[in-house]
């Protein structure tokens, strides 16, 4: 229910949507390998949110728009992401640890399956807060053709929802 009432609409919001929609023209022609580099610049850059490949996701409208909802949601949110039809970051609150999520049951079991596909990660302890937190993924579809482009992902705080 929760995803219901406080995400679902996310999916549809015009800033999103452009936002994919650009990344998809610029990464339709990457192949695994350029995919891999693209990863690993991200990962050795993790920790510096001025590196222009982190910067480039973090420092967007989209990210300001998906950092809005984490700031709403007083708490049950911790983190909001999304990507494109490669499984690449496209936009996110905060920096993710990994740039290429297309590896991951977070866009292999929403973006790949269809454009009604949902995924419900596992509950997982966060080391740092000590929260019980989850994952839930949903594809994003381009409004006027109602064909998939990407993927969200939203982390919850579920003992924010207790």
């Amino acid at each position: 229910s929760f995803l219901t009432e406080n995400i679902i609409n996310w999916a549809s919001d015009p800033t999103l949507i452009a936002a994919i929609e650009a990344q998809n023209t610029e990464t339709a022609g990457f192949d695994q390998a350029k995919i891999d580099e693209l990863d690993q610049l991200w990962r050795g850059f993790y920790g510096f949110d001025d590196a222009e490949i982190i910067a480039d996701v973090i420092n967007t409208p989209a990210a300001d728009f998906l950092r809005t909802q984490v700031d709403k949601s007083d708490g049950a949110i911790t983190e909001a992401f999304i990507m494109d039809a490669r499984g690449l970051n496209v936009a996110a609150s905060m920096p993710t640890s990994d740039y290429w999520q297309g590896d991951e049951a977070k866009f292999q079991q929403t973006y790949m399956v269809g454009e009604t596909a949902v995924h419900f990660g596992e509950v997982e302890l966060d080391e740092s807060t000590k929260q019980a937190q989850a994952q839930v993924s949903m594809t994003i579809v381009n409004n006027d053709t109602g064909v998939a482009i990407g993927a969200l992902t939203v982390g919850i705080n579920l003992n924010a929802l207790m």
